[in-house]
Order: C-alpha cells, then structure tokens, then sequence
C-alpha cells in the first residue's frame, strides 16, 4: 500500500465515522497507536472535518451573533490545531527520510508532503459532502447532474493529488528532493504578536 492509498483509506474511514453522529462536539476514540503515522491522519481528518461543519453552521443566516463569534474563535483555535498537525506530519517525515544523503542537483518541492497531505484530507471531505449531494431526492436534475459532473473532477483530482504525493515522496527518499521543516508562525493568536491583543494588553 502507497502512502497517498494510506491516507485515502484513514481519510475515507474517519469522514464516514463523524457522519455517523455528525456532531461538532462528537469526541472520537483514535483506534491508532498514539504517535503513529495513522494516528495522526485519523486525528488531521477529524479536526478537517469537525471545521468543514463550522463553516457549514457559521454561515447560517439566522445564527445568533454571539454564537457566531463564538464559533469564529473556535474555527481559529481549530485552523492553530490543523497547522499543528501538518507540522507532526512533516516532522515524521523528517525523521523518516533524515539519513537520506540529498544528491546536489536536488531542489525544494513549493510544499512539504504534509501540506499536500492536508489538501487530500480536505478534498476527502469534497468527495463525501458531493456524493451525498448526487444522492439527494429533494434536488432538481440539474442540481444532481452538475454534482455529479464535479464529484468526477474531485475524484480525478484525489487520483493526481494521491500520485504526486507517492512521487514527492519518492523522490525524498531518493535523493533527487528535499525537504525543509517551517514552522507557520501563526501571529493573529500570539498575544505578544497581535497588535490588536498586546496593545490592549489582553
């Protein structure tokens, strides 16, 4: 089994788990071994798809202002859980590939496999919330044949996606690639780097 393939199958399992109680506040029991590799995508796709349903309630029109900005301030707790988590992700792959001697013609990918990881996770999400879309008895056929024109292009995209995910990292453990660790630096929940927050000393 291929990483990307991993992924797909611990993506697809736990997306299909939250929508067995499809509650936000739902706390999930992890079947991994705690520091895995697969312990940490079950727990990048639960975070994904708990902020996927925030989004989705935010957006209610009628919410109440107050609940709205408290789910705003629990989507950008959840947005510094998510960066996290890539971060984990790519430091298992600093350490699977760290005696991996880099060849000298060997270059920088534009991202770390775990930020491709997190695309794929997302796009999981995509996938599903489409489907249910194309299965819909209340919706026109219009509505039902454009979803399923995009669920094919999602589907089409996880397959690329997932393929040059597997070549990334393919050529990491070759040496013809590389692969450096930043962290994101998130600012605006930094209270000593927000203006807003150490102006107001809060």
């Amino acid at each position: 089994m291929s990483f990307s393939q991993l992924c797909n199958r611990i993506f697809g399992e736990t997306t299909a788990l939250y929508h067995v109680t499809d509650d936000v506040d739902a706390q999930p029991v992890n079947p991994y071994n705690q520091g895995s590799i697969e312990f940490l995508l079950f727990s990048k796709n639960w975070i994904d798809a708990v902020q996927w349903h925030l989004e989705d309630i935010i957006r209610d029109p009628q919410i109440d202002p107050i609940e709205a900005l408290k789910i705003k301030r629990r989507i950008d707790m959840s947005n510094q859980d998510r960066t996290d988590l890539v971060e984990y992700i790519d430091g298992y792959f600093m350490d699977k590939f760290k005696d991996v001697k880099p060849k000298p013609e060997a270059g920088l990918n534009t991202e770390t496999p775990a930020w491709a990881v997190d695309r794929l996770s997302i796009l999981a999400l995509k996938i599903y919330h489409m489907e249910q879309e194309t299965l819909r008895t209340n919706a026109s056929t219009e509505h039902i044949a454009g979803c399923k024109q995009k669920l094919n292009v999602l589907l089409t995209q996880r397959v690329d996606l997932s393929g040059a995910i597997d070549e990334l990292l393919s050529n990491i453990e070759s040496g013809k690639k590389y692969m450096k660790l930043y962290k994101q630096m998130k600012m605006y929940n930094d209270p000593a780097l927000n203006p807003v927050l150490y102006k107001t000393g809060k």
